[in-house]
């Protein structure tokens, strides 16, 4: 098996060559579980290999759990960044993966899940078990656990807090998973920081921004990370009211989690190339921010909302290894090493902000967007208190109540642009999906069936939004002259060997040709 490729089905024999060769490009992607000592490990673990009939293989830590085997304490397993090769997968298991990857067991349980899929319990739990080998429960406990873990290692939080801030429905159920995934108790596993600021306690008629708790903490990623060029991005696209781009490097965000807004300060100074390395050779970056939250419970969904925000699951060496040697883009690799694809933090709002960035130029787009924060906030997020000089994101449902003529006077909009952002505010607002989990087929097609809405914006949405790394808008005109073209025709055949990360393929191109038009501008 290509370790480039999803490991949907795993070869034995390609796994155990990987194995024993301590290759760390398949950490995360593949885990080894040891018959003879009950333990999992990655398959760059130092550890001496055991015999072939004694290995078993996973593609997730959640089917070694299932399978009785515990965290190995040398590798640390769970230490390594998440993976995106479900992303590259539109299949139901693929979806669903990434649906509980966000909290969705939390958040509604399985049974909705369920129904979020058009399927029964029944139905997914099968097919689950049968692919990724643990049921939408056990993998959802792998995931709290995981992230209870690096909690207690990163935070100075009291291990009941840690317990609610995981997603936990108990300290008794904390206290057993973590055994269960570990070994060991949760009050036995080490501390590494005191990075956990707490606020005060909060009123009951909601918190103020300095009694909203806040944790600081390190998001580990795979190295190596552009952070300038993730930085860049983000201050190029940063809106009115939701982001703030300080002198001193920093930026901060606000991020909607199902308490209210969050806010998240990136410490972009402090980023450093290599901040860990791993057993085995796995070298990992920690990206250090501070997150005010709502409340505690936030805490999971305003995690995965930074870490799909900054793209920290992508895997360099995959990306590398899908690349290298490629006529166009091998030598864009070489000057910009571990460039990211950023995420939407909410798919509507930004779904909303590329109709109203159409034939306009970035800055325009970030006026308007900033304006439809500013009249169209969501009334019940916003009513929780972001922190001082943060909105909400916008509510399609508000949108799409207003006549398109005050539409368009209200936003300084054409008639015609007006009656878009109309149209797909409706959709957004009769239940369109176009979260990570959605059906992208589907969501394509809906998207490209509103007036107004194209090829250009659908694929826009679902590189962004949809988190497909193989979304390609081959008739963006940046695009098309970095790659010396005149037709979409022409940019998708050159594009088809960069399958399926034409989308990161496009963000290499974007970054290097506008870089390269700055250099000559200042010549």
């Amino acid at each position: 098996m290509n370790p480039t490729t999803a490991p949907a089905t795993l070869d034995f024999d390609a796994c155990y060559r990987a194995a024993s060769g301590r290759d760390a490009r398949w950490d995360g992607r593949v885990y080894l579980g040891v018959t003879s000592t009950g333990i999992y490990c990655r398959p760059s673990c130092p550890a001496r290999k055991p015999r072939p009939e004694n290995c078993r293989f996973y593609s997730t830590a959640a089917a070694c759990v299932a399978a009785g085997f515990r965290a190995c304490k040398r590798c640390r397993p769970d230490a390594v960044p998440g993976t995106r090769d479900w992303d590259a997968r539109g299949d139901l298991v693929a979806r669903a993966v990434r649906r509980i990857r966000d909290g969705a067991v939390d958040t509604v349980g399985v049974a909705g899940l369920a129904t979020e899929l058009a399927v029964s319990e029944r139905h997914l739990r099968r097919m689950l078990i049968e692919e990724v080998g643990a049921s939408p429960l056990q993998l959802a406990r792998t995931r709290r656990a995981h992230a209870a873990r690096a909690l207690i290692e990163e935070t100075q939080l009291p291990l009941t807090d840690v317990a609610f801030a995981a997603g936990f429905g108990s300290v008794r159920q904390f206290g057993d998973t973590m055994r269960e995934e570990f070994g060991v108790a949760p009050s036995a596993l080490s501390r590494r920081s005191s990075g956990s600021i707490r606020g005060g306690e909060q009123d009951p008629d909601g918190p103020t921004s300095d009694e909203r708790p806040k944790l600081a903490l390190r998001l580990r990623t795979r190295a190596p990370f552009a952070a300038a060029g993730v930085r860049a991005f983000l201050a190029a696209h940063a809106i009115p009211g939701r982001d703030e781009i300080a002198t001193d490097g920093t930026t901060s965000h606000a991020i909607d989690v199902p308490g209210g807004t969050a806010v998240v300060r990136i410490e972009w100074p402090e980023v450093p190339e290599v901040s860990r390395q791993l057993e085995g050779g796995a070298s990992t970056v920690g990206i250090p921010v501070t997150i005010t939250l709502p409340g505690l419970a936030d805490t999971m969904p305003a995690i995965q909302a930074v870490r799909r925000l900054l793209d920290l699951d992508a895997d360099p060496g995959q990306i590398e290894a899908a690349f290298m040697g490629d006529p166009v883009l091998g030598d864009i690799l070489l000057r910009r090493p571990g460039l990211r694809l950023p995420g939407a933090r909410h798919p509507q709002e930004f779904a909303l902000g590329t109709v109203l960035g159409q034939q306009v130029s970035l800055a325009a787009a970030r006026t308007l967007q900033g304006r439809l924060a500013e009249g169209f906030e969501s009334a019940v997020a916003g009513s929780g208190g972001a922190a001082s000089g943060f909105r909400a994101a916008p509510d399609p449902v508000l949108v799409a109540a207003i006549p398109v003529e005050d539409l368009r006077e209200q936003l300084g909009l054409t008639r015609a642009r007006a009656a878009t952002l109309s149209t797909l505010a409706s959709a957004l607002a009769g239940g369109l999906d176009l979260g990570p989990g959605a059906d992208r087929d589907r969501a394509r097609a809906e998207l490209l069936a509103l007036r107004g809405i194209g090829p250009w914006t659908v694929e826009l949405v679902a590189m962004r939004a949809l988190g497909d790394p193989d979304a390609y808008p081959a008739g963006d005109l940046i695009l098309r002259r970095a790659l010396g073209v005149t037709s979409d025709r022409e940019a998708i055949a050159l594009a088809q060997p960069w399958r399926p990360y034409r989308g990161y393929a496009t963000q290499y191109l974007w970054s290097d040709f506008l870089e390269a038009t700055a250099r000559k501008e200042q010549s």
